[in-house]
Formats: C-alpha cells, structure tokens, sequence
C-alpha cells in the first residue's frame, strides 16, 4: 500500500488534491468495468455502462440505505447493468465497403 501511495504522491502527483485523485480513481474503474463487461459478454451476458445519474443519491442509497460502503471515505463513479436479452438482435443490413467508400 505505501508503494501505491508513493505513486499517487510523488509520480502522478494527485495525493494532495482530493478531486485529482477521485477522477483519477473513476478512470481507473473502467478497467474493471471493461473486464467485467468483457467477462459477461463471453458467458452471453448483456451489460451497458451507466453514468449521468445523480451521483449523491446513489451514495445516499447505497451507503445509507443498504449499507454497502462509507460514503466519507468512496465514492461512486460509474454503475452497469448486467442481463439477458428479451429477444435477438437483429442483424444490420450494411452495405459493402466497396460500395461505400471511394479510394482514391
């Protein structure tokens, strides 16, 4: 831990500023998140990444109501969706790439 502190200190320097280091941590949720949506679309699990919600409620709810995590010390940047589809998707019609773009 005092290593990956170090590095937040004294190479990408954002340990002293509080909001650097929360929108430093939310990038570094999307490599989780590409994972976990990479992880369910091999077992033919549907997932979407969510953001613009309202951000305090989420953590009133989910700290406050639920008791997930303490809302002093996390905070949350982005939410999913996981599920199965109701029905295929259909596949587009396209047309060909030759038909489409002139190489000049």
């Amino acid at each position: 831990m005092a290593r990956y502190q170090a590095f937040q200190a004294d190479d990408i320097k954002i340990l002293d500023d509080s909001r650097a280091l929360f929108d430093w941590c939310c990038r570094q949720t999307y490599i989780a998140l590409a994972n976990m949506m990479t992880g369910a679309a091999m077992a033919g699990i549907d997932s979407c990444p969510v953001e613009g919600f309202n951000y305090a409620d989420m953590e009133r709810v989910l700290s406050g109501q639920f008791g997930l995590f303490d809302a002093a010390e996390w905070g949350v940047s982005v939410a999913a969706t996981f599920g199965y589809r109701v029905q295929e998707i259909v596949t587009k019609a396209r047309r060909p790439l030759e038909e489409t773009v002139i190489w000049a």
